[in-house]
C-alpha cells in the first residue's frame, strides 16, 4: 500500500516492576532521519533499535521515545558503588583545590549518568525493548498506510480531472489550429491582398505543425496512466511520483506556450493548478 510520512504509534509493557513504554511520531523528509530520546541507562540500546526501524522505514524523519517509569523502577535500583567510589574521591580531590564549593547533593549523586545503572538490567530489557518496538511499528506502518490512503484518493481525484480536461481538448484540436490558419490567411489577405503565395502557404502550414500540441496531450495522458500504475503498486512511490509532476508541468507549461486559443490556455491553466495541488501531497508519501 501508498505509505504517507506522517504516523504515530505507542505501546508500553511492565517487567518486574518497570513500566517500559515506546513510541514514535514522524513527519516527511527527504531521507530518513531518526532521533532517539530515551534515559541514559537505555541509551547503549539506541545501536539495536535503529537498525531495526531502518530495517523497517525508509523515508521520514522520525522520533523515537523510550522511558523507563521511574517510580517503578526505584525499589529494583542498586547502586553502582564503583562509580559511587570514584565520584567520592573526585569529590575530595575537588574540595582540596576549591574548599568553597559546596558538595554534591543526595539527589545530584543519584542523577549522576550510570549511577543507578548496571548492565546486566540493560541486557535483561535489550530483548523486551525490541520486541516492544516491534509491536509499535506494526501499529506505526499501518496509520501511516491509512494517511497514505487518504493521499492516494486525492491524487487518483486530481488524476482523473485532469484526464477530463484532456478529454476536453483533444478533439477539438484540429479544429483550433483550421481556425488559427483561417485567422492567419485573412490578415496576410488583408495586408497583402492575396494569400495564394506559395511561400505564404508554406509558412502558415509550418506555423500550424509548431501550435499543434497534440503530442503534449499524449505525453500528459501517458504520464497520467503511468501515475495510476504507480498508485496501484505496493511500496516507496514518492520519489517516483515527484518525478513524474516535473514531467508533467514541463508538458502543462509547453501546452500553454504553445496555445494559440482561449480553450487551450484555460485547460494547460488548469492542468498547472491540479499538478501543483499533487505536488503538495506527494511531499507526504513515503
Amino acid at each position: 500500500m501508498i505509505s504517507s510520512m506522517t504516523g504515530y504509534a505507542a505501546s508500553s509493557i511492565e517487567l518486574s516492576g518497570l513500566n517500559l513504554a515506546l513510541d514514535v511520531r514522524s513527519v516527511n523528509s527527504r531521507y530518513l532521519e531518526i532521533q532517539f530520546r530515551m534515559n541514559e541507562e537505555l541509551r547503549a540500546l539506541e545501536p539495536l533499535l535503529r537498525e531495526r526501524i531502518a530495517q523497517q522505514i525508509q523515508r521520514g524523519k522520525l522520533e523515537c521515545r523510550v522511558t523507563l517509569n521511574s517510580a517503578a523502577m526505584a525499589p529494583t535500583q542498586q547502586l553502582n558503588v564503583s562509580l559511587l567510589e570514584r565520584l567520592a574521591s573526585l569529590g575530595e580531590q575537588v574540595r582540596a583545590h576549591l574548599p568553597e564549593v559546596a558538595p554534591m547533593s543526595l539527589a545530584d549523586v543519584l542523577r549522576w549518568p550510570g549511577m543507578l545503572d548496571d548492565s546486566s538490567r540493560q541486557q535483561d530489557l535489550a530483548q523486551p525493548c525490541l520486541a516492544l518496538l516491534d509491536t509499535v511499528l506494526r501499529e506505526f506502518k499501518a496509520s501511516r498506510q491509512r494517511e497514505g490512503d487518504k493521499l492516494k484518493q486525492h491524487l487518483l481525484q486530481r488524476v482523473t480531472a485532469m484526464e477530463e480536461q484532456i478529454a476536453r481538448v483533444a478533439p477539438r484540436l484540429p479544429e483550433l489550429v483550421r481556425a488559427y490558419q483561417a485567422k492567419l490567411v485573412a490578415r496576410f489577405t488583408e495586408v497583402l491582398g492575396s494569400a495564394d503565395d506559395e511561400r505564404i502557404r508554406q509558412e502558415i502550414a509550418l506555423f500550424a505543425q509548431k501550435i499543434d500540441v497534440d503530442e503534449e496531450l499524449t505525453r500528459l495522458a501517458t504520464h497520467l496512466k503511468e501515475m495510476r500504475r504507480i498508485l496501484d503498486d505496493n511500496g516507496a512511490a514518492g520519489k517516483r511520483l515527484d518525478f513524474l509532476m516535473q514531467e508533467l508541468n514541463r508538458e502543462a507549461n509547453t501546452l500553454g506556450s504553445k496555445s494559440v486559443s482561449v480553450e487551450t490556455t484555460q485547460v494547460a491553466m488548469e492542468l498547472k493548478v491540479l499538478i501543483e495541488q499533487m505536488r503538495e501531497q506527494i511531499q507526504n508519501l513515503e
